[in-house]
């Protein structure tokens, strides 16, 4: 990868600051852009009456030298010394009031910032196509919103109530000592101003690519760890424990490495700073203390000159730190931004209509598709799903049977070719009212770390209680869950690990009856279940199915036999087709299928009879059964 030139960052620190724009003034909160003008005008008293603090410790440090003259600029209930000193501490208490007011009114504006920019990535990650999040760790893009979230409160914070305030407060001290003690010290600090704030840019632009190495390391340990955990049954099947440490060990091991050089290089940055700061404010205590000792200065103004030079330290202190909190905060929110540039895949095209069920008729009509153009999936497939008919799609892995269901859900867009149900072309439809029209029991059910009822009612969240429970005992569960303690609000653990398989699947059963959909897709439902389990979900699939128009992905050729019509995939081609019986006499493709699998059906059930029958325990590896 090329490396990135100084206006190729500085263009895409601008573009950021543009995005972010409209969440630090949000123009559907007024009463938010009110809270940002009204902090804006505390804090530049704040800043006014600071000004003053050097002056009352000045006329106090004269007063109390004996050399102190009222002026017309001071009232005089602040000529004596006593009175001076209470002013200023008085004027040092204001300061602080106001700045805690100030942000005190920011607060509402900087959460409302983090709150609107986290929820739209988050809608934008949904709205992304499935090839986006199949190539993506989920680990990863967790740790990106995160950090960028973090962000988003630092640079809405720092670029409003800091920045101008400070550029402010400078040319303030700056026309003062202009002003006031000439040219020669205007010269010194715009000098040491000067230096300070380059030094400062540099030190944290090298900063800034410590910064992403240190964030990469942090989301690949992240996302590590995340891949680990939820295979944690994988983990312990093989016994990998150790690798998996190691994995993460060697990951965090190279975030180490970064956040160490990150605090080391802070330490030489507050230690250039320091240097070159002290230097001028050197310089300047040199030149007013021999004014001091020639008479044209008084000790007050020398001590006024280290107490402004000590009061702008501060707001360089903050350029610094807000420079190194804004650049950092744009590494951090940079990913986040990236995804929000991610255009999406799939989208309605301009003017869809929501679809309209009349029948619910589907039909593939000379579709090709490719995940990757060199690798071809589907070579110009047609074939129709007549209205409440039952059409099973079988054939080797690879052949491209489930992909058929991600293209009806129009997960992705086909080469060529048209898929349309009623007539309508999914491509010419809403995406949501497309998806809303079709039904999906998976092999692979994943369910929400939530409530048995919660994960049920997922179908259609509008469901009432008696519906989510008239679905649960359609789907032959509701017994089950009777016997919880809990009942429907049973949690069901990470991805449904607290239940079996088969509880899974009823779960998904249960989810698509309450949906009704007048579309239905079986992919694979019972494969991963055993023959006896299999045979309890067929029938509550069989009555999920009933007078839908169903398109089954099937695996075991035995839960297709009822198809209306079965379909052979070939290296993305239809090899064979027709009912079960025709299949079979055309002793092709299917023919064999059907005999390998009955065949290793028999196996099983020879396997099963002499277990059951071995009394010796000879099958279960010398463990004989107990005596009576």
């Amino acid at each position: 990868m090329a490396n990135k030139t100084v206006s190729d960052e500085s263009g895409k620190t601008l573009q950021t600051i543009r995005n972010l724009w409209p969440y630090m003034w949000p123009a559907e909160r007024p009463d938010l852009r009110m809270r940002v003008v009204w902090a804006s005008v505390y804090l530049i008293i704040s800043k006014v009456v600071l000004i003053l603090v050097p002056y009352f410790f000045k006329w106090a440090t004269n007063a109390l030298n004996g050399k102190f003259e009222a002026s017309d600029l001071v009232p005089a209930l602040f000529v004596g010394p006593l009175m001076l000193v209470a002013a200023y501490n008085a004027a040092r208490i204001v300061q602080a009031g106001l700045n805690q007011l100030r942000d005190a009114l920011f607060a509402s504006v900087g959460q409302y910032a983090v709150r609107k920019l986290a929820y739209k990535t988050f809608v934008h990650m949904h709205e992304l196509s499935l090839r986006f999040h199949v190539e993506r760790r989920t680990g990863g893009l967790s740790r990106i919103i995160e950090r960028g979230t973090k962000g988003i409160e630092t640079i809405v914070r720092f670029t409003i109530l800091n920045t101008a305030p400070t550029i402010i407060e400078f040319l303030m001290t700056a026309v003062i000592f202009a002003v006031t003690y000439g040219m020669s010290y205007l010269a010194v600090v715009v000098a040491t101003v000067w230096v300070y704030t380059w030094f400062t840019v540099k030190a944290s632009d090298w900063r800034i690519g410590i910064r992403r190495d240190m964030n990469a390391s942090d989301t690949d340990a992240n996302s590590k760890a995340i891949d680990s955990l939820l295979n944690y049954e994988t983990v312990k099947y093989f016994g990998n424990e150790n690798m998996e440490a190691g994995r993460f060990d060697t990951a965090m091991a190279r975030y180490e490495i970064s956040a160490t050089r990150i605090w080391t290089s802070l330490g030489w940055l507050n230690f250039g700073q320091a240097v070159i700061f002290g230097i001028g404010m050197a310089v300047m205590m040199i030149m007013s203390g021999r004014e001091v000792l020639a008479g044209t200065q008084t000790l007050g103004d020398f001590v006024f000159i280290n107490a402004m030079l000590m009061q702008l330290s501060v707001p360089l202190n903050f350029i610094g730190f807000i420079y190194r909190e804004v650049r950092q905060g744009l590494t951090d929110i940079e990913q986040m931004f990236d995804l929000l540039d991610v255009e999406r895949e799939v989208m309605d095209r301009p003017g869809a209509k929501p679809l309209v069920i009349e029948k619910g008729a589907v039909r593939f009509e000379n579709v090709e598709f490719a995940y990757d153009p060199k690798r071809p999936i589907l070579k110009g497939v047609s074939f129709e799903v007549p209205a409440g008919k039952t059409v099973a799609i079988v054939g080797p892995s690879g052949a491209g049977k489930s992909t058929l269901s991600r293209l009806l859900f129009r997960f992705y867009d086909i080469q060529s070719g048209s898929i349309t149900i009623d007539g309508q072309d999914i491509r010419d439809v809403t995406q949501d009212s497309l998806r809303s029209s079709i039904g999906m029991v998976p092999q692979d059910t994943v369910l929400f770390n939530d409530t048995i009822a919660y994960n049920i009612r997922y179908g259609r969240i509008s469901a009432t209680e008696a519906e989510m429970r008239n679905a649960a005992e359609l789907a032959q569960i509701g017994p089950f869950i009777e016997t919880l303690p809990e009942g429907y609000e049973a949690m069901v653990g990470e991805r449904g690990l607290k239940l079996s398989g088969g509880e899974k699947q009823r779960v998904a059963i249960a989810r698509t009856l309450l949906k009704a959909p007048p579309i239905l897709i079986l992919d694979e439902a019972t494969s991963a279940l055993d023959s006896a389990t299999e045979h309890e979900i067929q029938s509550a699939l069989d009555l999920v199915s009933r007078n839908r128009t169903t398109l089954v992905i099937a695996h075991r050729l035995s839960t297709i036999i009822g198809a209306d019509d079965i379909i052979v995939l070939k290296d993305g081609v239809i090899a064979e087709r027709g009912t079960h019986a025709k299949l079979l006499a055309k002793q092709g493709l299917y023919a064999s299928m059907w005999n390998r699998q009955r065949e290793a059906t028999e196996a099983e059930e020879r396997l099963r009879r002499v277990q059951a029958e071995d009394d010796l325990g000879v099958i279960t590896r010398g463990k004989p059964a107990m005596p009576a």
